[in-house]
């Protein structure tokens, strides 16, 4: 399985009121689009076999959280995109901990134009 379905639950628990919601897979995991922006989503690190979260946060805070436990920059292709941090598990094994990055990239969602993958 390319990602957790216990996280993605976990994740369609916190989005169950926040607007229009579509599921949809994509870079190997799943990504969860609020109001046809993408938000928050999930898949498996190839490298350690971990599970992860990916968080849309924007430019402004991105470098603010990166002290996060279990926040890293994400970097595809080798080269960080700004405004999107992955999360490790030390990073959102508490509800509480998943309920702050949930709720980071919910808020930037709210300003977020849509993001179109090249």
């Amino acid at each position: 399985m390319p990602y957790s379905e216990f996280l993605a639950d976990r994740i369609r628990q916190r989005l169950d009121k926040s607007g229009q919601i579509l599921e949809k897979k994509m870079m190997g995991g799943l990504i969860f689009m609020v109001n046809e922006k993408m938000c928050v989503g999930v898949d498996t690190d190839r490298s350690t076999s971990q599970d992860r979260l990916m968080v849309r946060v924007g430019k402004a805070i991105y470098t603010d959280l990166l002290d996060r436990p279990g926040c890293r920059e994400m970097d595809f292709t080798g080269k960080p995109m700004k405004g999107f941090l992955f999360i490790y598990p030390e990073g959102f094994d508490s509800d509480a901990d998943l309920d702050f990055w949930v709720g980071k990239a919910l808020d930037f969602n709210k300003e977020a134009k849509a993001y179109k993958p090249k």
